[in-house]
């Protein structure tokens, strides 16, 4: 039986951190050996909101970095296929024809869409934000996935996915399988500051590549209970990002509710939850270093798994792409041209066309 297939990825501005690893990452390799699995490195994306020329000199690091997380936290690349978006042309022609099966009205109901635009300050939607789930839409049709394990605020491109895929079946016969998102059961990760969400750009995540005294440092400046001024007074544990990130990495669940419940009585200090916070978080972290260290000392290794990956892709790309064309009845029209300008040449090459 064949296996089914994902498709999910990420936008490559930065290093990843645990909120990717809970939101998505954690998914991912979980998931590798029963599915088929391409993870994209979706640089074109990056263009919606940073298309300034020294956000794309930075795209070269900021991918490389992206794929040592990915191997970092388990991902197999004799498992699944990682590639880089803006190498496999067939997704551009492929959101054109989807462009045509989506209204601008649909798309401006996205709700994160304007989000991504407040976080990038654009005070006006440009056309390649607002069609961003369109070209995502080609991202995962492309490969025909069956499934996307996405986060909850991206639940809503996955459906836009789902609205052309059978606005394009209905018209043209079938051809894309419909997709469902897979959300991950734990959510987002609230960020170290206390906001509702972990953010490369509000500076308030921890890394998957940050070293042992970088993510004790992190966690000893964590936000906890406001109106805990003291050990003494009984704190609030539900809502608290110590606490959920303990239920998150901490593997010792008597030691977790220890903590709250001495938490709740005013009978312990933060500095105690942190401190086993910081080393429950640089236990999970260690295996994920070590094999950060091991990718990183291979020279060029990274390199040929995305090169390999890609022309994987590829493959699958000008596939998907000529059954799309065969279905829409767009192959025919370059296959007349072609038939007769070749019979023509041979023609002319035995002396039978004149001058």
């Amino acid at each position: 039986m064949e296996r089914k297939r994902i498709l999910t990825g990420d936008r490559p501005t930065g290093k990843l951190h645990l909120g990717h690893y809970v939101g998505s990452l954690a998914n991912r390799v979980r998931l590798q050996d029963e599915y088929e699995c391409f993870f994209i490195i979706a640089d074109l994306h990056t263009l919606t909101t940073k298309p300034e020329k020294e956000n794309i000199e930075q795209l070269s690091e900021n991918v490389h970095s992206a794929v040592l997380d990915y191997l970092s936290v388990g991902i197999d690349p004799k498992k699944s296929v990682i590639y880089l978006q803006s190498a496999v042309p067939e997704v551009t022609e492929l959101a054109l024809f989807f462009q045509n099966l989506i209204t601008v009205p649909r798309l401006s109901r996205v709700p994160s869409l304007k989000e991504m635009a407040q976080n990038a300050h654009i005070e006006e939607m440009p056309f390649g934000l607002l069609g961003y789930p369109v070209l995502q839409a080609a991202d995962i049709l492309l490969p025909r996935a069956h499934l996307v394990p996405v986060g909850k605020d991206n639940e809503a491109h996955v459906e836009v996915t789902r609205e052309i895929a059978r606005r394009f079946n209905y018209l043209y016969g079938e051809t894309f399988p419909i997709p469902e998102a897979m959300i991950s059961e734990f959510g987002s990760l609230a960020g170290t500051d206390g906001n509702a969400k972990m953010s490369k750009s509000l500076n308030n995540a921890i890394f998957l590549s940050d070293d042992e005294k970088t993510v004790i440092k992190r966690v000893m400046s964590m936000y906890t209970d406001p109106k805990r001024i003291r050990a003494d007074i009984p704190g609030t544990v539900e809502g608290n990002p110590v606490f959920i990130y303990h239920d998150a990495f901490n593997p010792n669940k008597a030691e977790i509710e220890d903590l709250k419940a001495r938490y709740r009585a005013g009978k312990v200090g933060d500095i105690e939850v942190k401190e086993k916070l910081a080393r429950a978080l640089n236990t999970f972290l260690d295996p994920i270093r070590e094999r950060r260290a091991y990718y990183e000392s291979q020279k060029g290794l990274v390199e040929e798994i995305l090169y390999e990956g890609t022309m994987r892709m590829r493959e699958e790309a000008r596939q998907t792409l000529s059954l799309a064309k065969k279905a829409m009845g767009m192959s025919s029209v370059w296959n007349r041209i072609s038939r007769k300008a070749e019979e023509r040449q041979k023609k002319a090459a035995s002396g039978q066309v004149g001058e």
